[in-house]
């Protein structure tokens, strides 16, 4: 019997790019639409939260109604900000990143989706600026209301479609570089690799004990290696 495909679920900030925080940008646009003020968006920590979390530290900082209609009213204005936001800051895919999807791109036996706490829009105006876009036809979004661990297993019914079969945590992997998406990764049984190109050092991911924590994006030959011998 042939094995089912070893499925790859990524993150997108800090793992596939960086917007160089040119996010912030479109935050302020929503915060300044939607609650009349915007606070310190900088000094909020926002790293790993999905989108709708990040709507509601930033509704609650702004002082305004802490209300699901506002987190999603705010939601609708940064994404309609965001396309034109990101040209402002000089953001790239990460190091390694484009290579390492090249090498799979075309590959039967690996199939690579998107597991993030973007939203669907803003995850696509993300790639589709970065020219990351032709990577990835599917994944598993921040919707309003969302956690992570729901986006996780949405992720996980979305692969097992994909593949046709039972979903097998031993051939999934998920690669993200937060603390949030190594629990993210264990709320579906999957493997986590935790990469330090985000805000956590290697030390700090460490400590969340994923299955593997790597300080960066290896070259595709030896990423290829690390998944096959899983």
């Amino acid at each position: 019997m042939t094995a089912s495909p070893h499925v790859l679920f990524w993150d997108i900030d800090g793992t596939l790019l960086t917007t160089r925080r040119a996010g912030v940008f479109a935050l302020e646009e929503a915060a300044r639409e939607v609650c009349g003020q915007v606070p310190d968006i900088t000094a909020l920590p926002t790293a790993g939260l999905t989108d709708h979390q990040i709507a509601e530290v930033v509704v609650r900082e702004a002082g305004a109604p802490p209300t699901a209609a506002t987190a999603a009213a705010f939601l609708r204005a940064y994404e309609r900000h965001l396309p034109d936001r990101l040209g402002l800051r000089d953001g790239e895919a990460l190091p390694g990143v484009v290579e390492i999807l090249d090498s799979l791109a075309g590959r039967e036996d690996v199939l690579s989706l998107l597991l993030t706490g973007n939203t669907a829009s803003g995850a696509a105006a993300k790639l589709a600026h970065y020219g990351l876009d032709g990577y990835f036809d599917a994944g598993a979004f921040c919707a309003d209301g969302d956690d992570r661990s729901r986006i996780a297993r949405r992720a996980a019914k979305l692969a097992a479609g994909r593949i046709g079969a039972t979903f097998d945590p031993e051939r999934a992997f998920v690669i993200g570089d937060t603390p949030h998406d190594v629990r993210c990764g264990k709320e579906i049984g999957a493997r986590t690799v935790a990469v330090a190109s985000g805000p956590y050092s290697l030390a700090e991911l460490e400590e969340h004990d994923p299955w593997l924590a790597l300080p960066a994006l290896p070259p595709p030959k030896r990423f290829q290696e690390l998944i096959e011998r899983a």
